[in-house]
């Protein structure tokens, strides 16, 4: 069913706009002149679609109003998430998925969503499988979030399926929340620091190098470095601003090169800094997905081969691409993974008795829960110990820079007693 886009007066005089399902523009025009609404203007609007042209009525050409907000206008993982708890209560209620999605789509306040959503719908109506019409919107949908409503559909349990996808979408969310936080103060404060450094070698130093220099005294070493850091940082700020950007550049590109990124990647798991978080956030992910793919009724080669794409590291996901097809010979999933040496060995450990009891799922879970702990837990220890070592490093700086200037002036006093 065609999606029109209006705008319009209502009895009140006050502006109103929206979008309304209708067979065709007359019947849009009717439903709203029953409601009361004065229209303006209307036009049909692609449901998938990004910014929306209207031409009032009785207009020209000329007076067509493009509303260009439409094109930035973005679908957070928030909004995603409460569609989903939203679903899997109206499915829970026995409620069709056509009068579940109308029911979401009018209270949805983002336009762009509600367009997505009435795309959905409409395919819905028309005797597509709810997983089928999320599949065309992948930017908005995992293939982990399509096969899981899939899976749900085949087996019946839909309800159960969306309410673990909203679940495991809050988890996700809450874990790069932590991380997030987690990282602004010691940003915050290098930028701070740097910016400090910058305003001093730019404008306080060459202040007071002037005056030394007019003393034509033997300045110490350290004063020597100071002036020729505040030389070279004021009169070439702009070839450092260069070598920056070429730098960001020349990484960039190496790191999206197949050689670079795997090198990358594996310098990430080994950093004697971020290593061990880094890994830890891994196999958190990998046991959340993997055991909410496989409790929701998805196959376990299914799930290995999502939950490799969800990893983001190529390191891990060559293990589990061995994984994969030992399992298709007949192997068990945890042998690969203990061979590899790059997953924990009480994770593999933990999979091979999860394994043997036919309780893969719940140690899976465990694991999950005992990882999302680690890392709360290294991350509230990483950012009690960056704090202290972000204030030692500026204190070394600004005491570099103070006894730089004050070493000169005691060696002035001197020469005038």
């Amino acid at each position: 069913m065609p999606v029109f886009e209006w705008k319009g007066l209502d009895k009140a005089g006050k502006a109103r706009k929206g979008l309304l399902d209708a067979e065709s523009e007359r019947v849009a025009k009717a439903k709203l002149k029953a409601d009361g609404v004065f229209l303006t203007g209307i036009a049909e609007t692609k449901s998938s679609g990004g910014g929306a042209i209207r031409k009032p009525e009785g207009g020209s050409l000329l007076s067509m109003e493009v509303d260009f907000s439409k094109y930035f206008q973005t679908v957070s993982q928030q909004e995603v998430m409460v569609m989903t708890r939203l679903m899997s209560n109206l499915v829970k209620a026995n409620i069709p998925i056509v009068d579940a999605l109308t029911a979401i789509i009018e209270q949805e306040e983002n336009e762009k969503f509600k367009r997505v959503l009435s795309d959905i719908r409409e395919r819905v109506n028309e005797g597509s499988s709810l997983s089928d019409g999320l599949a065309e919107h992948p930017k908005l949908f995992s293939a982990m979030y399509i096969n899981m409503v899939r899976a749900g559909e085949t087996s019946g349990a839909l309800d159960i399926v969306m309410s673990r996808l909203a679940d495991f979408t809050e988890s996700q969310m809450g874990l790069r929340s932590k991380v997030k936080s987690a990282m602004t103060y010691p940003v915050l404060m290098a930028v701070f620091a740097v910016l400090v450094v910058a305003l001093l070698f730019t404008v306080v130093i060459p202040k007071i190098v002037t005056i030394f220099q007019d003393l034509k005294i033997t300045l110490p070493l350290s004063t020597r470095i100071l002036i020729w850091l505040s030389e070279f940082v004021s009169g070439y700020w702009w070839l450092l601003g260069l070598m920056m950007g070429l730098t960001v550049w020349g990484f960039t590109r190496w790191k999206n090169s197949k050689k670079g990124s795997i090198t990358w990647d594996r310098f990430k798991l080994n950093s004697p800094l971020f290593g061990s978080l880094i890994r830890s956030i891994a196999v958190s992910r990998f046991a959340t997905t993997l055991a909410t793919l496989m409790t929701s009724g998805v196959p376990l080669l299914t799930s290995i081969e999502i939950v490799k794409n969800v990893l983001n590291n190529q390191i891990l996901q060559k293990v589990l691409e061995k994984a994969r097809e030992d399992i298709r010979e007949g192997e068990s999933i945890a042998k690969p993974l203990q061979a590899s040496g790059e997953f924990p060995s009480i994770v593999t450990h933990m999979i091979a008795i999860g394994e043997r009891t036919g309780q893969l799922e719940e140690m899976l879970e465990h694991v999950s829960r005992q990882y999302d702990r680690q890392v709360e837990d290294k991350l509230t220890s990483m950012t009690a110990l960056m704090e202290p070592a972000m204030i030692l490093i500026m204190a070394g700086v600004v005491l570099f820079i103070v006894l730089s200037i004050l070493l000169p002036i005691m060696q002035i006093n001197q020469s005038l007693r």
